[in-house]
């Protein structure tokens, strides 16, 4: 297939480690010759990245296809992601669909286009076994002028009972600290002012560096390595396991110059029992010690949750105990998933099922204090004066922006603002939870 005026549209389903990838393809295509445009326009390829973790991945692939095929019938599809690893025999029957590419194969699409041809009947499956999948490529996105998505680890060597994710990713493997560096420059030479850190375990990091098994640099060696990169305004930690979350690392962000007080900590449940069945690493303890370690060195840190409801074994009683841990505790905000079965996981064969209307019920009671604990943050946040950096995105007439410890703050759009960092007085909460914001003493300061 000649890439002459050729056009490619991407649509990226899941996680930032997923954008982060799909960035990566976009660029490799790019530099061949296609031209990118929106997903839903006429284009000659459609490329959708696929997530495992979603219950719907099945569904939502399918309705991404019909999107494509909708746009441009003659179009060609091709699907990529973990979803595409776990399941690539199935997606290749889905109507429209003309090449499922792996874990392995989804880097190389270049060399999967040049014969590829609508299909009339089912795609072409290129997809390796994921225990060949041994190898690192460093991606970032750079679709928000605002914050770059950069990818430092891959795969993850952990068994949790109720994950996919080492089934569709592979081993844990890190990417080198020169190439991260690299990569750190080429963003901020873009006058891109922040950089989230992403992987599937990032605190693993180090671990398959140059394909060894053991550790060659630590998650610790990194972050102090990315401090002392110039014209990165701020890097923010994506996810990160609490028992690879150590004291020198809290510390150091303490007295970052680019890094911000704001830590995104898995817990999956407030019980200890059901911690041991889900095959976690850590216990209550240690998860709270984590916490409180934070909040000792920077009380102003935002700590946002990863929880699962609905876990098979999950009593009332167990429920309950995750709702009062998270109740005492003094976090920020939650992400609540509800658990649902997947295939090849040891949870899925585990007694003591709870039923879906129960789980919907837990759900809905933690997404409610989630709320409750995130106003009781910003109310503690209101009156101070924090740096704001402003998101390009036009809402009615509205503008938004986070500080660095993650407090979503409004004002009347103002093109000059875009992807500027202000001091701005914090004011306070409007209705729709976002925070008003009056200049300040220091933002006439620092314009001046």
């Amino acid at each position: 297939m000649s890439n002459l005026h050729k056009t490619a549209a991407y649509h990226t389903l899941g996680c930032k480690l997923n954008f982060a990838e799909t960035s990566t393809i976009a660029r490799q295509l790019t530099d061949a010759g296609y031209d990118k445009v929106s997903f839903d326009d006429r284009a000659d390829i459609y490329v959708i990245n696929t997530c495992s973790v979603t219950e719907n991945a099945d569904r939502e692939c399918k309705l991404h296809v019909k999107r494509a095929m909708k746009a441009n019938p003659e179009g060609l599809v091709v699907i990529v992601g973990c979803y595409a690893q776990l399941k690539p025999e199935e997606i290749s029957q889905i109507e429209g669909v003309d090449l499922v590419l792996g874990a392995k194969e989804k880097f190389n699409i270049l060399s999967y286009l040049d014969d590829l041809k609508k299909s009339e009947s089912e795609g072409i499956v290129h997809s390796c076994e994921i225990e060949e999948t041994d190898f690192f490529i460093g991606s970032y996105s750079i679709g928000d002028r605002t914050r770059a998505f950069l990818k430092v680890q891959d795969g993850c060597d952990y068994k949790c009972t109720y994950c996919t994710i080492p089934l569709a990713r592979g081993i844990s493997r890190s990417d080198t600290i020169e190439n991260i560096l690299k990569n750190a420059k080429e963003i901020a030479e873009r006058d891109i002012k922040e950089i989230v850190l992403t992987g599937v375990n990032i605190g693993d990091y180090g671990k398959g560096e140059f394909g060894n098994k053991r550790h060659e640099h630590t998650f610790l060696d990194l972050i102090s390595e990315l401090d002392q990169v110039e014209g990165i305004e701020r890097i923010r930690i994506s996810s990160i396991e609490p028992n690879l979350l150590k004291d020198e690392s809290i510390e150091l962000v303490s007295k970052s110059k680019s890094f911000v007080p704001h830590f995104h900590i898995p817990l999956q449940s407030g019980s200890d029992d059901l911690l041991k069945k889900m095959k976690r690493r850590y216990l209550t303890k240690l998860y709270s010690d984590r916490v409180n370690k934070i909040r000792e060195v920077m009380p102003h840190a935002a700590i946002g949750v990863d929880v699962i409801v609905g876990f098979p074994g999950e009593t009332e009683e167990k429920f309950m105990e995750t709702y009062q841990f998270l109740n005492e505790l003094p976090i920020t905000y939650l992400h609540v998933f509800t658990y649902s079965e997947r295939e090849n996981t040891e949870a899925a064969e585990m007694d003591g099922v709870v039923p879906v209307s129960e789980r919907k019920k837990r759900n809905k009671m933690l997404r409610i204090l989630s709320e409750k604990k995130k106003m009781a943050f910003y109310q503690t946040q209101l009156g101070k004066t924090l740096p704001v950096l402003w998101e390009h995105e036009n809402k009615d007439g509205k503008m938004f922006g986070f500080t660095e410890n993650y407090v979503r703050v409004q004002k009347h759009f103002d093109l000059a603002s875009v992807n500027q960092i202000e001091f701005l007085n914090l004011e306070k909460i409007l209705p729709d939870g976002t925070v008003s914001v009056q200049s300040s003493y220091e933002s006439f300061l620092a314009k001046a």
